[in-house]
């Protein structure tokens, strides 16, 4: 495979069908392009949060940026702060929601461990045991 590139000029929304949450923008930047791995930008609105989702069997690695916010997990009673050039692993089928409670947008970029990415928004978090177990060995929402 060719190295390819990708202009910020040329990143597109992913998935607007469904993994899109308001006031979160993904937009991708290198997709089914690699058997094993893509990349895409998220850009969290001021006072935003993502549906509480999970990407499936793919590990995911965020860079920060720009601006600050945070990580929750463990059904909310974890929060991660993020800074710009800080680093975060979230494993394959962990429960999480990205929050931005900051009056500036953050901006993270996102690798994860896929062609494409796969972005499974859950009702709550009680919802992840449920729709985890039975969606192991499926795709969900690409995004």
């Amino acid at each position: 495979m060719p190295l390819t590139h990708t202009p910020s000029s040329h990143l597109r929304p992913t998935s607007p069908s469904g993994a899109q949450t308001s006031g979160m923008t993904r937009l991708s930047a290198l997709s089914d392009l690699s058997p094993s791995i893509c990349a895409s930008l998220m850009i969290a609105a001021p006072h935003s949060a993502s549906a509480i989702h999970h990407h499936g069997p793919q590990d995911t690695v965020v860079y920060a940026r720009s601006g600050h916010g945070a990580i929750v997990t463990e059904r909310g009673a974890k929060r991660q702060l993020m800074a710009p050039g800080d680093f975060a692993l979230i494993p394959a089928w962990e429960a999480h929601q990205e929050v931005n409670e900051g009056t500036e947008e953050c901006v993270w970029v996102i690798v994860r461990s896929g062609r494409e990415g796969v972005v499974e928004n859950l009702g709550g978090w009680g919802e992840e045991r449920e729709m985890g177990d039975s969606k192991r060995g499926g795709e969900g929402v690409k995004g």
